[in-house]
């Protein structure tokens, strides 16, 4: 799966767990595009590992923590819709750029699942 906006730093610790983080900043007119990345990677691992999102300390597969803000700093309210299969940002930014970031913690099996999904 090839996105436009997310590239993935790669971290892991001594037990296996793995660390994915992206950050984007994008313009008015390309957050629409950058929420539906966001949105398809989610609705992917809640497909493929249903059920198992949570702290991975307490053997869940995968743990997700959205953040955005404006690029002048005000901070935006970003929720995953799982029914919808979308973000929603709150206020809705005016004509700013936006700076969003997606930390993903995960479990070895989920890593690799993940990996496979997005560079294959």
């Amino acid at each position: 799966m090839a996105f436009d906006y997310l590239d993935f730093d790669y971290s892991e610790d001594a037990d296996g767990a793995a660390g994915w983080d992206a950050m984007a900043c994008v313009s008015a007119a390309h957050l629409p595009a950058l929420c539906q990345e966001v949105a398809q990677l989610l609705a992917w691992a809640e497909a493929h590992f249903p059920g198992c999102q949570g702290a991975i300390e307490e053997g869940f597969d995968w743990d997700f923590d959205l953040q955005a803000q404006t690029e002048a700093g005000a901070p935006l309210h970003c929720t995953y819709d799982r029914a919808a299969q979308q973000l929603q940002l709150a206020p809705a930014p005016a004509n700013e750029r936006v700076q969003l970031s997606l930390a993903l913690c995960t479990s070895p099996a989920f890593g690799r699942a993940l990996h496979d999904f997005l560079y294959t």
